[in-house]
């Protein structure tokens, strides 16, 4: 089993533990604002399950009817994760407004801020671990479960606040305010998940800085070419797609120039493991005297 597949399981487990904690601290207190916690908890969960499911389709090796593999998979689920983080937020919203026009006081405040308080630590540090090692998995789904949590992590220590707040004042109607904040945080919480989803649907480029990085690799280990130009980019999940057209001189032999070939893609994966390169090549009066020049 694939770390990235572990850490996906992990979310799952984790996020059951902590939808438990947050239903015992809202059950004991009747607060909505911790209702709110507790429903967005439901949506970690679902959405730590559709990010596994993803990461397993997006593990499958290339096929006839997939030739580029299956890595978009895990973009699918962030988008997934965005709508149901938004349909959280607005099931919030709808049970604080209810709760709004007939506010009620909080009971064992104390006892319920405690229980709700070791869930928002649990999450922080669970939080932490998705966006490490998503980042280092280059894993869209970790990534955008593990912001999803972050957002988490932030309204429930808004919560806390809040209800503590609610609790010595005795002024109830804190209490369905909060949970709309919490509701709108939410909201956009997940508007950011699906829009960060969806450039990489859309084949974005690469960070300006790793297209730097790959720009520079071409120059430097292309000895024998002449330059590199129409250079393009895109990222699917783990796997960068790189392809240019490399052109030497005309006299230069097939071998020659598929060994040039061979030293560049060896360099680029060395920095970038996953990366899929397509290199084409063209004699000298191809040139554009643009792109990248080859030292």
């Amino acid at each position: 089993m694939s770390s990235t597949l572990k850490i996906a399981i992990g979310s799952i487990l984790v996020g059951l533990v902590v939808l438990g904690i947050k239903t015992l601290a809202w059950r004991l207190t009747g607060s909505v604002a911790l209702m709110s916690d507790a429903l967005e908890s439901i949506v970690n969960v679902a959405t730590a399950v559709a990010a596994l499911v993803a990461i397993r389709v997006a593990q499958r090796p290339a096929d006839q009817g997939h030739p580029y593999g299956h890595h978009k998979a895990e973009f699918f689920s962030a988008v997934l994760e965005g709508v149901l983080i938004i349909s959280a937020a607005l099931l919030i919203l709808r049970e604080a407004w209810f709760a709004f026009q007939e506010p009620r006081q909080i009971q064992q405040a104390g006892a319920g801020m405690a229980i709700n308080a070791v869930a928002g630590v649990l999450n922080a540090a669970w939080c932490a671990v998705l966006i490490r090692q998503g980042r280092r998995l280059r894993s869209p789904a970790l990534v955008a479960d593990g912001r999803h949590l972050l957002s988490d992590v932030i309204s429930s220590a808004g919560v806390l606040l809040g209800v503590g707040l609610a609790a010595a004042t005795g002024w109830a109607i804190l209490d369905p305010v909060l949970a709309m904040l919490v509701g709108i945080n939410i909201l956009w919480s997940g508007w950011k998940v699906m829009a960060a989803s969806l450039s990489g649907l859309m084949d974005e480029a690469v960070p300006a800085r790793t297209l730097t990085t790959i720009r520079e690799i071409i120059s430097d280990c292309g000895t024998g070419a002449l330059e590199a130009h129409d250079l393009r980019t895109r990222h699917a999940g783990a796997v960068t797609f790189i392809d240019f057209h490399l052109v030497v001189d005309g006299q230069t032999t097939v071998a020659d120039a598929h060994v040039i070939c061979d030293r560049i893609e060896t360099s680029l994966k060395a920095k970038l493991p996953d990366a899929q390169i397509t290199i084409h090549v063209e004699p000298e009066h191809k040139a554009k005297h643009s792109g990248v020049l080859v030292v």
